[in-house]
């Protein structure tokens, strides 16, 4: 019986020693986080809009309201980030496809005819779709400066009953 209770006074000792451990651990990670260039945000903003941003800090998002104004004009080139059967099966009227898996086999047929500064709205489908994204980010690298993104485009573009044109959607 004294044997046992020896024992659970050792592991009891044990289990305070590790917690006693862990939050000092915890308490040094975050001061040294606080006072170092560069730290890690304790308390993020996990957002669509801050997820879509350029290297400088600007939002690429654009509302739909906006694409479809620009759309009615003519004034944008709307460039699906899928591959090239779902483009296949259905993509927004006049969209161009430059799949991002394969950006490298497709991009010299983009840029022929593409000014650097047209507007152009990269889309993919899903809201945590990063295709039309790290499209819009290359793009940007690559030298187009006016580059968009429209979240869950295709989707979106669908459920509002705007042109569209493809295998599926042509029935």
């Amino acid at each position: 019986m004294a044997n046992r209770s020896v024992l659970q006074l050792h592991i009891l000792t044990a289990l305070r020693q590790v917690v006693l451990i862990l939050i000092l651990s915890a308490a040094f990670g975050l001061s040294v986080n606080m006072i170092r260039s560069g730290g890690i945000p304790v308390i993020g903003d996990w957002s669509t809009e801050s997820r879509l941003t350029a290297d400088d800090g600007t939002s690429l998002v654009i509302p739909i309201t906006e694409a479809i104004k620009l759309f009615d004009k003519k004034k944008t080139v709307f460039l699906d980030a899928r591959d090239k059967d779902s483009f296949n099966q259905g993509h927004i009227k006049g969209a161009k496809n430059l799949p991002w898996h394969n950006v490298d086999d497709y991009f010299m047929d983009f840029v022929e005819g593409v000014a650097n500064d047209t507007v152009i709205i990269a889309y993919c489908d899903g809201e945590t779709c990063n295709l039309s994204h790290d499209l819009a980010i290359f793009l940007e690298n690559m030298g187009f400066f006016n580059v968009r993104v429209l979240v869950n485009g295709w989707s979106i573009w669908q459920e509002m009953h705007l042109p569209v044109e493809g295998i599926l959607v042509e029935n």
